[in-house]
């Protein structure tokens, strides 16, 4: 099983820019949401502040996973048949 999430294809790199991307939309967003929308009543605003640290730190974790994938043996090859 964890040979198969090794692969990466050209269909697999786009959608872990996209990830990341969209990661870090959502996480500022959250951060926007929790400053001037959400009531500072109750856990509410922490929770989403919290949210949005997970997930601004998902961001580039994806991001960087996606291109040490990409380095490893064998990848060139299955990288260079993709059409940019």
């Amino acid at each position: 099983m964890t040979h198969r999430l090794l692969i990466l294809g050209c269909k697999t790199m786009r959608e872990g820019v996209v990830i990341s991307a969209l990661f870090f939309a959502a996480a500022v967003l959250l951060f926007l949401a929790a400053a001037h929308v959400v009531p500072a009543v109750g856990p509410l605003q922490p929770i989403v502040l919290f949210l949005a640290l997970v997930l601004i730190v998902l961001a580039p974790v994806v991001l960087i996973s996606t291109f040490l994938i990409s380095v490893l043996p064998g990848a060139r090859e299955k990288l260079e048949q993709c059409n940019h």
